[in-house]
């Protein structure tokens, strides 16, 4: 029988913690082999804190195989290890800019002559000029407008092979990037050092700024908590670094993995497979939570593109946007430093180079990558 038909039921019982303590008490518990849960959410910055020696979560391949071929293959490789899939993707996080219409029109810039990230420049000295606003946030105590630049010209925290690879020249170069946008006022640290900060939404929904980096998911964002914009908000992929250069990134997300103390991890991987990789519970991820399913063969299928809440608020084509864009949306790497150099970046890197000024990129960087060798 399939999964969801009615001889198979299943009593959900969902249970929700804070952030650290539900990593913390999760790794314990799988670590100890006493406590997990059947399965459980974990975050993309915690996932390689799992794949440490031998995962005590249960391979997916076997539920994955028959549809890898119509999913983005690079959301199935950060939740997995030497070619086992432990983790199933919620979404693709494709890295996109949300860009407001209303200021760039003042400025007389139109947002689909914004290709490269030198022309993102020159809009924003426009915007500046005309509006006397900002082009875009930077983030200081998180990593959403930082990653995605970075993994996108296929860089990274870390190589694939976990090497540092945080000092890097491209590294060094996107993050001189953004502090120029910065010392020519041209973009400001984000309030609330992130784009979900109570902060932020007040300075965002009050048309202060031109744009904002994050990823697709960020759209329930918007219509939960800037409702005034709707309609001004036009959604584009990322400017490139270059003629012929990729576009987003794979950014955020939680893998669901079933841990090796289910019950019954055949009907919880059934689940699992229905829930995450058929195509009625692809459409629904988009439908009920606004997020791009990671099986893109249901990108053009007419449930997607029947009107939604997010239709009626961004305007139409977010998904002939994403199929143009399909094959340029890299993910990062992850390996168990993944978890420490996110945190040094969230807690040291952009702070000290954007927002106190207080070292040179270069040196935040270089600072940071020290302390994750010697970690």
């Amino acid at each position: 029988m399939e999964p969801g038909e009615s001889d198979r039921p299943i009593k959900l019982e969902a249970t929700t913690y804070p952030y650290q303590d539900m990593h913390n008490n999760l790794l314990l518990a799988v670590q100890s082999g006493v406590g997990a849960p059947d399965m459980a959410d974990i975050e993309i910055s915690k996932f390689a804190n799992f794949l440490k020696g031998t995962p005590q979560l249960e391979p997916l391949n076997d539920i994955v195989d028959p549809v890898k071929d119509k999913m983005i293959q690079s959301r199935l490789d950060i939740y997995s290890k030497d070619g086992t899939v432990y983790g199933l993707p919620t979404h693709v996080g494709a890295s996109v800019m949300y860009y407001n219409t209303e200021i760039l029109g003042q400025a007389g810039v139109n947002v689909d002559d914004i290709k490269t990230w030198d022309d993102f420049y020159q809009a924003a000295k426009k915007v500046k000029d005309a509006t006397g606003k900002v082009m875009t946030t930077v983030e200081t105590s998180d990593q959403w407008t930082f990653w995605p630049m970075i993994v996108q010209r296929g860089s990274d925290f870390l190589d694939a092979n976990g090497n540092i690879t945080l000092d890097n020249d491209i590294n060094i170069e996107v993050l001189e990037y953004q502090l120029k946008l910065v010392d020519e006022g041209l973009a400001v640290p984000t309030p609330g050092g992130n784009h979900h900060a109570e902060e932020y939404y007040g300075y965002m929904a009050q048309g202060n700024s031109a744009s904002v980096l994050m990823p697709i998911w960020y759209m329930n964002r918007f219509t939960e908590y800037m409702p005034d914009l709707k309609g001004k908000i036009a959604i584009r992929p990322l400017p490139s670094w270059g003629a012929g250069g990729k576009r987003s990134a794979g950014m955020g997300g939680t893998g669901t993995v079933v841990t090796l103390q289910a019950k019954n991890k055949e009907l919880t991987k059934d689940f699992l497979a229905y829930v995450k990789l058929s195509e009625e519970g692809n459409i629904k991820i988009w439908t009920e939570f606004g997020f791009d399913p990671p099986r893109w063969d249901v990108w053009d299928s007419p449930e997607v593109k029947e009107p939604n809440q997010f239709s009626d608020y961004f305007g139409e084509g977010i998904f002939d946007m994403l199929l143009e864009i399909r094959e340029e949306i890299n993910s990062p790497n992850t390996s168990e430093l993944t978890p420490n150099a996110s945190d040094l970046v969230k807690t040291s890197v952009l702070f000290r180079a954007l927002e106190e000024k207080s070292a040179t990129p270069e040196q935040a960087l270089k600072d940071a990558a020290n302390e994750l060798r010697n970690r």
